[in-house]
């Protein structure tokens, strides 16, 4: 549920489509009334990356993600986040989402588990809008410059190789969508 934005060429805003659960790094296409929803593994008209959260559950697993925390104050179990007046949803105020779509270098959380990513192939989106390596007929999202690992959040520690703490397993894509022909 993170998206690092190494470097990125453009952003862009668009309203959001209403009952939409898109998770920041998420493959997110247009609707007829040109907002934002998420892309599915057959679609051909992927716009770009969701730069922000719409997760409205409060589920342990929509609020977990590696930039919060579950504090207990006195009795009371409060998730930290972003900005707390917006329950997780990052859209709240404005009503409209990020979109990456011109070009960049990403990390991310959201692709499909049991890829096999390999450096130089190309990415799609899955029926979950997540990145995958299988061309099921989507639009190429990108590039795989770095196959998922530990990504080091700065923090002192072991989990990585520069002695920092994990964020999680992040995979490395450079933003390129090319439409199927």
């Amino acid at each position: 549920m993170a998206l690092i934005e190494i470097y990125h060429v453009v952003a862009d805003m668009y309203p959001i489509a209403d009952s939409q659960d898109i998770r920041e790094g998420m493959c997110v296409r247009l609707n007829a009334d040109g907002e934002v929803e998420a892309a599915v593994h057959n679609s051909t008209d992927i716009i770009g990356i969701a730069g922000d959260n719409t997760v409205s559950s409060n589920t342990t697993a929509d609020k977990a993600t590696p930039f919060s925390d579950n504090l207990t104050i006195g009795t009371q179990q409060q998730w930290t986040q972003n900005r707390v007046s917006d329950a997780f949803n990052e859209t709240l105020a404005s009503g409209k989402m990020t979109v990456y779509m011109g070009g960049g270098k990403f990390a991310t959380d959201q692709y499909e588990e049991d890829g096999t990513f390999a450096v130089g192939t190309t990415l799609h989106c899955d029926a979950n809008g997540q990145l995958t390596d299988n061309d099921a007929g989507s639009n190429i999202v990108g590039v795989c410059v770095g196959t998922p690992t530990a990504y080091p959040s700065g923090v002192p520690g072991t989990d990585t190789t520069d002695g920092s703490l994990s964020l999680g397993n992040f995979l490395t894509f450079v933003l390129n969508i090319i439409a199927e022909t």
